[in-house]
């Protein structure tokens, strides 16, 4: 099992105020903070920066990417998810709608106001590598409506992180993920709640295109605890 490393963990803020989320947008906009957004499973990738925030927060104006297929794309999408860095801290919102505009006389991608943004903070929690990493099976929702397999990375009191391979799944932040049945080798399955922090796409060294996601465990149940408890006694 390897030590705690230094990089951002699941301890971060998912919010839905208008108020906060154009609060960081504005920033974003202030220090042209590049945008990127991930379509097609990965294999394109959105980049640009926001041209305007609605004081009225019911639009936002993005500069169109130098690359065409990626604007076609966003354009065909209904919803998409965009990752930026500002002040060392990693900041992900979701927006809908995305249209052809102009922004002062100049071409732009306009989009509705972000109705969720999730913001990574340095973390709170020791968390461990999981080595080697465990292979996982997620029914989400207690219907299983939603299944997918994938392995865990690492773990912490507070969630774990993971990496799915299903390129037509997308965790957006804030989406809580109701009833999951977690199925580790070795051990009973655990069902718990897990709210989604953050997702972002990872290349395999062989090609292979999968989603990296953070996880923050709700309410977690005995069971759930003595996972934990497993794994921190290794």
């Amino acid at each position: 099992m390897a030590a705690a490393d230094s990089t951002p963990d699941l301890s971060g803020v998912v919010s839905r105020s208008p108020e906060e989320i154009a609060r960081v947008l504005g920033i974003l906009a202030a220090r042209a903070e590049p945008l990127r957004s991930n379509l097609a499973g990965g294999d394109l990738a959105f980049t640009s920066r926001l041209l305007h925030v609605d004081p009225g927060r019911a639009f936002i104006a993005l500069e169109p990417s130098a690359d065409p297929a990626a604007n076609k794309a966003l354009l065909a999408r209904p919803r998409a998810s965009f990752r930026a860095m500002a002040g060392g801290l990693h900041i992900e919102f979701a927006a809908a709608g995305p249209e052809l505009a102009q922004h002062a006389g100049k071409p732009a991608i306009r989009m509705r106001f972000p109705d969720v943004m999730a913001t990574k903070q340095r973390r709170a929690q020791e968390r461990l590598e999981v080595q080697p990493q465990v292979p996982l099976h997620f029914v989400a929702d207690a219907a299983g409506v939603i299944s997918f397999d994938g392995y865990m990375v690492d773990i912490s009191a507070g969630g774990i992180g993971f990496v799915q391979y299903s390129a037509d799944i997308t965790l957006e932040p804030g989406t809580v993920l109701k009833g999951c049945r977690i199925e580790v080798p070795g051990r009973a399955p655990v069902a718990v709640d897990l709210e989604v922090r953050y997702s972002c796409p990872l290349t395999l060294p062989e090609g292979r295109q999968t989603l990296r996601s953070g996880c923050r465990f709700v309410n977690p149940s005995e069971e759930v605890k003595a996972l934990l408890g497993a794994f921190f006694r290794r």
